[in-house]
């Protein structure tokens, strides 16, 4: 998977942890840059918040810069501060430390905290369905994953990447075992297009992209459309004890996500506007081509953000026969709609 896109769980030197670290506390007790409350709220009654992205800001952030632009978390009386991870870890492991209140991660990253012990939960989807599968080159001659028997397909070497690749084999009637499976990291867009493999697991919207962009049609094979769960493929989180403590900023946050979202989906170009504005070296129209390669993922604008209890349900069971998980993860556990409007998530 290329750099840009990243698919999951880059290892954080403790360096770079600790450097981050100390760039949110920083953040979130600088008082000069605390904004308007907007008009329900006085300038006492603002809270500091930190959300800290699971990558790079792109199109599929668009509609937190959105609700940025527009003011809409200032309104909830939030003063919002979006960082920029080094990696992934780095999301995961500051909002299990209290460092942020907020984070995003990967349906699958968020299990993966659950499933290790730690409070992570879901908020809200910001992806109804994964944007992860298998990508290859439109003239590689790949009409099905069944082809992929005999090539070369790259891995991050992140243990979910081989169970997305079992499931997609699988499905097509062949194994994951007949195909030549290397560790490429998040390098995925550079070794296709360089030939050094002929498929590679990645984020179809975003490195599937990349790479037509640059000039190389391309084949994919969507994970939950060949096999696979369709899991919230990009989630906002926070931990229990923070829920619980503080529901209302829970609320403020969630609600201003939304109303950003369901706006970008409304209004794509206006959204990618506010994203460009807000950050440097993004390219204008590939994050358009990107956005709406995203689009069918976000799901119905009038239920934008709330968790779909079968598609929890169909995770963990993934995660379970994919040796990812040693146990369920009950959909109450997994996240909560609490603050999104939706279905009650607890019992069958």
């Amino acid at each position: 998977m290329s750099t840009k896109f990243r698919w999951k769980h880059l290892l954080l030197m403790l360096t770079a942890t600790m450097a981050l670290a100390f760039g949110v506390a920083a953040c979130g007790s600088d008082e000069s840059d605390s904004g308007s409350s907007g008009d329900s709220s006085s300038a006492a009654e603002v809270k500091d918040a930190t959300l800290v992205l699971d990558f790079i800001p792109g199109a599929v952030h668009a509609g937190i810069y959105e609700a940025m632009s527009e003011g809409y978390y200032e309104d909830n009386g939030i003063n919002l501060k979006i960082i920029e991870p080094t990696s992934t870890a780095d999301t995961l492991k500051l909002i299990d430390a209290g460092k942020a209140q907020f984070g995003i991660a990967d349906g699958i990253d968020l299990a993966g905290q659950i499933e290790d012990g730690r409070e992570a939960k879901g908020i809200m989807a910001i992806l109804q369905r994964p944007p992860g599968g298998l990508i290859t080159l439109a003239d590689e001659g790949i009409e099905s994953p069944a082809d992929l028997a005999g090539k070369t397909v790259g891995v991050t070497g992140v243990p979910s990447d081989n169970a997305i690749l079992d499931a997609i084999m699988a499905d097509a009637g062949a194994s994951s075992d007949d195909a030549e499976v290397v560790t490429i990291g998040f390098n995925g867009v550079q070794a296709l297009e360089g030939g050094k493999v002929q498929a590679f697991t990645g984020f179809i919207p975003a490195d599937g992209v990349q790479v037509e962009a640059d000039g190389f049609p391309t084949k994919s094979f969507a994970l939950d459309e060949n096999g696979g769960p369709g899991y919230p493929g990009l989630v906002a989180f926070s931990t229990e004890s923070q829920i619980a403590d503080d529901p209302d900023l829970m609320k403020g946050f969630v609600e201003a996500t939304i109303k950003g979202y369901q706006g970008a989906i409304a209004d794509p170009e206006k959204a990618l506007a506010a994203l460009i504005d807000q950050t440097q070296g993004l390219d204008a129209d590939l994050q358009k081509q990107v956005f709406d390669a995203y689009l069918p993922l976000f799901g119905e604008s009038d239920t934008y953000g709330q968790f779909k209890k079968d598609a929890l349900v169909s995770l963990s069971e993934f995660l379970v026969s994919s040796d990812l998980a040693s146990a369920p993860i009950a959909p109450d556990r997994f996240g909560t709609n609490e603050f999104s409007g939706g279905e009650d998530l607890a019992g069958k």
